[in-house]
């Protein structure tokens, strides 16, 4: 039998509502868990009860405590009818469970058992685990008289005397806010220990799957098993409960600490050492020719961090920024150093020391703290010519100077030169306004070909950038063509390319002549927000063959070509999978609606990552996120060598539209230290999808994401990653109204693009906004772009077509499940059933006016029924429904197949071969349905004379039956006649049915 006890000290109540009918309750409490009930002790007429008592619960399964949960219900005591009025509980799932070392009071709001409760204040709970063999399991539940008279002594019996260490064990958290959480224990100082001399020795303790670690600077997370998921418990979502900024997170709700929160109470505070590296004057010459190539080195215990350098400068200025981790600090000072830059051996110049228990604290949202000139010192402590301007200060990552910073957890000895250190900082980044330019070709006059003999065949040509498109040839009767074709295009703000329009003979099929041309500069382009006529103009051709553009300006000749050009900002230009979309609005600005909230991330750390390169014979990754939301891309910094980095970076979104997706992605950076086998590609480590419309308001989501990769050998694990993610609603009546509006701008309805158009726009906006985030400082790469925003998506794939064929049958499982249960009351399986449905049958026709109404009052239910069960974390990937498990090896080949195909003729005849098998099958159900369509069509078109016949005389006895006889009568007999006992039924297929299978098809014509 299992040692493992749950301990649970009740210690006190607050603002209670009064029940007793005068201004007073009498409370007790009741605590369940795993189907062990007890009771602690009543309190006569305190709406503030202190209890301090202590019970010990069984563990039955320890591998089951995270499934189990711990209720405490708190009763009003009724002495004349010996009742329990309610008052609130408290629940706590097996994912909030510590070690006795970890557990501290809290105080937890009381929660409404039903809608119509009344309930308000807080019930102090201390729960914990232990393994402690001398303590029992605590009595059982006993009876209400008997616990009136127990006093506070009831629990005392339950654990030997020497076993308590103190009376009133929680004296000290009374006097305390009520709303707080209390920090962990300082190892610096003694701490109350365990009742039990042996369990307060042990460091370590272990209970199912989760092992749980006293470790006072970094709170071990509590892991929990999806209930939900069908996939594997590995591949599954995990809740966790960790010490963030702002308080403790459990269950979505955040138990305030006795410290204030600041703008970053999403993630872990963690303190830094900033150190200043401003600018030196005076500094000494060291070479012979009197010159100084100085730099500065920064030195923290095994830390350096090194500012550039200049040649031949005695006055530099760096303005550099280094931030060391507290918790990395190995020692109690730093040292500034600075040197001179030499070919054999560095010289030194002078240095500064800082004792780090003198270096203030600043807390945003302070100023930035003034730097201050220092005289340098030489190494045997005497001063030297030269000063050196510093600002040395403790902040965390709320300081405006940590983006820009050199970090301690992301510079090593790997690449420590200052050009690496533009890969690995955290950047906010913008992609750019992006414009659907429609192009409307619409004639040519006067055009002069070169050729007379023959007739020409000319087509337009239109090209923005590496964009080209085509009209449809036309051959040329007379020297004016008329096309009158659209074309659309996707262009990016700041305009820097031309749209140019070429008008070419098609000469020979391989071979075109250059008519003309025409230049036109985007940013001269008209823009409209709506469906209004845009103008047209006539431009002409300029001749292909002068080389000068001011002179063929000069050089004009009749040829002109007819053009409507606008830039067309009613539209939402589609970058990004439509399925994923994090962004539906217009490209115009004026046509933008108010923010309906704001979506908060905080990135808090990776765990178990797999190691995607080696160095010094170890595997290890250089790791670092990317999120893209909107506009707005954010990258965090690069932690080196680690393959459970700490990030603690929050960003925030502002947030148009619920129905729109936050895309997070792990990335390796291979642009440090040697390159690996992939070159300079950023190696993918996976990524979380959160759609917004999941998320409650106000709730805080802490979840270990598992960042599933598909692979050519299957799915993969490459890791977890740990995340608080938060949406705060400004206006409820705004987001509850966007549901009725249409998800994309008006545009897309009034004049809308095809499938083709969207999906080749789409391709070329991700190519646009892939090339911008590379320019930027640190650049943001094509792969990474091009992974986070889903670019290949739309092509084949035999898995994705096999997990959207069980996707559909997934949605129509419930009509098949209705229309079996209906075939078993149709078949008298269940009389009772039958004859139930036979009466609200016969009510509904002879009361069709409670039809709808009984349809809506039973979906209310259903949902009310559901809201009990409603998910509490957002969706993630799932395996199972990506039918990434039971995949062959060789769909998965051909999925991350380039295209096209670069594998051998062989294989390639094998999948065709397979593709035309499946395409037989598809090709059959759809000859099927064909096939039945047409035969409801032979009914009256004569095809078959003597079918067409029986049906014309059977509708005219019908019309003259349905005309003399009532409606329900008709129906009563019909719905009677489906419903009717399987004794009067024949296995034999019925008259109608027979009659329509003998009706002919089209399938006789085909060849």
């Amino acid at each position: 039998m299992s040692n493992f006890k749950l301990g649970v000290d009740v210690v006190s109540a607050h603002n209670l509502v009064p029940k007793d009918g005068q201004g007073s309750s009498s409370p007790f409490v009741e605590l369940h868990f795993d189907g062990q009930k007890f009771r602690t002790t009543i309190k006569e007429k305190d709406l503030n009860p202190v209890w301090n008592e202590t019970f010990y619960f069984n563990i039955s399964d320890p591998n089951n405590l995270p499934n189990l949960a711990l209720e405490a219900y708190v009763y009003n005591h009724v002495k004349a009818s010996n009742s329990k009025p309610f008052l609130g509980k408290v629940r706590l799932t097996g994912t909030s469970f510590v070690p006795y070392s970890d557990a501290v009071v809290l105080h937890y709001p009381l929660e409404k058992r039903g809608i119509f409760s009344n309930v308000k204040g807080e019930l102090g709970l201390k729960v914990f685990v232990t393994d402690d063999p001398s303590i029992r399991t605590s009595n059982p539940l006993p009876a209400m008289e008997s616990s009136m008279h127990t006093g506070s002594h009831y629990n005392q019996a339950q654990v030997p005397a020497q076993q308590v260490p103190n009376s009133n064990p929680f004296s000290k958290e009374k006097t305390e806010s009520r709303h707080t959480f209390h920090h962990l224990p300082n190892p610096s100082q003694p701490q109350q220990q365990h009742p039990s001399s042996t369990a307060a020795t042990q460091q370590t303790m272990r209970y199912g799957t989760d092992e749980m670690k006293y470790e006072p600077q970094d709170p071990r997370i509590v892991r929990m098993q999806s209930g939900l998921s069908s996939q594997p418990a590995n591949y599954a979502l995990k809740e966790t409960s960790p010490f963030l900024g702002g308080g403790q997170i459990v269950g979505g709700r955040v138990i305030r600490g006795d410290r204030p929160s600041g703008t970053y109470d999403l993630v872990e505070q963690m303190q830094y050492l900033f150190v200043r590296v401003v600018k030196a004057r005076h500094l000494p010459s060291m070479d012979v020719t009197g010159s100084l190539d100085p730099y500065v080195e920064v030195k923290v215990g095994n830390y350096k961090g090194i500012t550039k350098h200049f040649e031949k400068k005695q006055n530099p200025e760096w303005n550099e920024v280094f931030a060391v981790a507290r918790d990395r600090m190995q020692s109690s000072v730093l040292e500034v150093v600075v040197k001179d830059k030499d070919l054999l051996k560095d010289d030194f110049v002078g240095f500064v020391r800082f004792d780090l228990n003198e270096v203030p604290t600043r807390v945003p949202p302070d100023s930035p703290l003034a730097p201050e000139w220092y005289r340098l010192e030489g190494k045997n402590g005497e001063k030297t010519k030269g000063e050196l301007m510093l600002a040395v200060w403790i902040g965390t990552q709320a300081d405006e100077a940590f983006p820009d910073a050199w970090h301690s957890d992301a510079v090593t000895p790997v690449d420590s030169s200052p050009g690496a250190s533009t890969h690995i900082r955290s950047k906010v980044y913008h992609s750019p306004r992006l414009w659907y330019v429609r192009v409307n070709v619409i004639e040519a006059q006067d055009l002069v070909i070169h050729d007379k003999s023959r007739i020409p065949n000319v087509y337009v040509k239109v090209q923005i950038g590496n964009q080209v498109l085509k009209t449809k040839a036309v051959q040329a009767q007379t020297m004016n063509l008329l096309w009158n074709e659209d074309l659309m295009f996707v262009a990016a703000e700041p305009f820097e390319d031309h749209l140019f329009l070429s008008v070419e003979d098609r000469v020979a099929p391989t071979k075109e002549e250059i008519i003309g041309r025409v230049i036109i500069p985007l940013n001269s382009v008209e823009k409209r927000a709506d469906n209004r006529i845009v103008h047209t103009r006539w431009f002409n051709l300029e001749r292909h063959a002068t080389p000068d553009v001011d002179q063929s300006k000069k050089d004009k000749f009749s040829s002109r070509l007819h053009l409507r050009v606008c830039l067309d900002g009613g539209y939402h230009v589609l970058d990004e999978s439509t399925h994923y979309s994090s962004d539906l609005r217009p490209t115009a600005k004026q046509l933008w609606k108010p923010s309906i909230g704001v979506l908060e991330l905080g990135i808090l750390n990776a765990d178990g990552l797999h190691p995607m390169k080696s160095r010094d014979g170890k595997g290890t990754s250089d790791t670092y996120c990317v999120a893209k939301y909107g506009h707005k891309w954010v990258r965090t910094r690069t932690i080196i060598d680690s393959l459970s980095p700490k990030y603690n970076e929050q960003y925030t979104w502002e947030v148009y539209d619920p129905a729109t997706v936050l895309t997070v992605g792990v990335f390796d950076n291979s642009h440090i230290g040697e390159k690996g086998s992939n070159g300079n590609k950023d190696m993918k480590i996976g990524k979380v999808r959160i759609r917004i419309s999941t998320l409650e308001t106000g709730r805080v989501y802490t979840h270990s994401y598992p960042l599933l990769v598909l692979q050519s050998s299957g799915v993969k694990k490459m890791g977890e990653l740990h995340m608080a993610i938060r949406f705060s609603c400004t206006s409820m009546v705004n987001m509850m109204f966007i549901y009725s509006r249409p998800l994309l701008p008006k545009m897309h309805y009034t004049r809308p693009l095809t499938v083709m158009q969207l999906d080749t726009l789409r391709h070329q906006a991700v190519n646009i906004v892939a090339a911008r985030l590379s320019r930027a400082e640190p650049p943001l790469r094509k792969e990474v772009v091009e992974y986070m925003s889903d670019v290949n998506s739309h092509l084949w794939s035999m898995r994705r077509s096999k997990a959207n064929f069980f996707r559909l049958m997934s949605v129509f499982s419930g009509l098949f499940a209705v229309g079996k249960w209906f075939g078993e009351v149709c078949m008298w399986k269940n009389p009772i059933t039958t004859v139930l449905v036979h009466v609200l049958f016969v009510m509904l026709v002879c009361y069709p006016e409670l039809i709808l109404p009984t349809v809506f009052l039973y979906m209310f239910l259903i949902g009310i029924w559901n809201f009990r069960s409603r998910p509490r974390y957002p969706p993630h990937m799932n395996t199972r429904i990506s039918y990434a498990e039971a995949v062959h090896p060789d769909e998965l080949d051909e999925e991350f197949d380039s295209f096209p195909t670069t594998r051998s003729p062989e294989l390639v005849r094998l999948r065709y071969d397979r593709l035309r098998s499946v395409a037989g099958r598809i090709q059959t159900v759809v000859g099927d349905v064909a096939t039945q369509g047409e035969r409801i069509q032979a009914l009256l078109s004569w095809r078959d004379p003597r079918a067409t016949t029986l049906f014309v005389l059977f509708c005219l006895i019908a019309a003259i039956v349905l005309y003399v006889t009532p409606f329900q009568v008709l129906v009563l007999l019909a719905g009677f006649f489906v419903m009717r006992h399987p004794r009067f039924r024949h296995r034999l297929p019925s008259a109608p049915l027979n009659f329509f299978r003998r009706l002919p098809a089209r399938t006789d014509s085909m060849l």
